[in-house]
């Protein structure tokens, strides 16, 4: 299964958290890091929790397994390493405060979906 792939199904995942204001950063062309960076937000500890619970469950269905969750306890900002695709859950507080929009504006904000073609 290729990044994008595992972005779009990463997505959904969340989307069916009811995530706020996902955000699809394809960042291939200006770092070695990753394909993808996905950013979400979540109102409350147990709402990014569980949008961390289903990413993690679905994507393991898929075997596709994480190499690394940080931040899962704390829950204001969680980050799953997929290898080419890195997800960064937040609360609303700490996604504001540490902007990564902003860090990673080089990189090409995309829409859903473009990862369906």
């Amino acid at each position: 299964m290729n990044s994008k792939e595992i972005a779009r199904m990463a997505c959904e995942a969340l989307e069916d958290k009811k995530a706020l204001e996902v955000k699809i950063i394809n960042i291939e062309k200006v770092s070695t890091l990753a394909d993808y960076f996905i950013i979400a937000s979540g109102s409350n500890r147990n709402q990014v929790q569980a949008m961390a619970d289903n990413v993690e469950e679905i994507l393991g269905k898929a075997q596709i397994e994480p190499k690394q969750i940080e931040g899962y306890q704390n829950a204001n900002w969680i980050l799953m390493d997929y290898r080419d695709v890195v997800i960064h859950i937040f609360d609303e507080e700490n996604r504001l405060f540490y902007d990564l929009e902003r860090i990673w504006r080089d990189g090409s904000l995309i829409e859903k979906e473009e990862l369906d073609k």
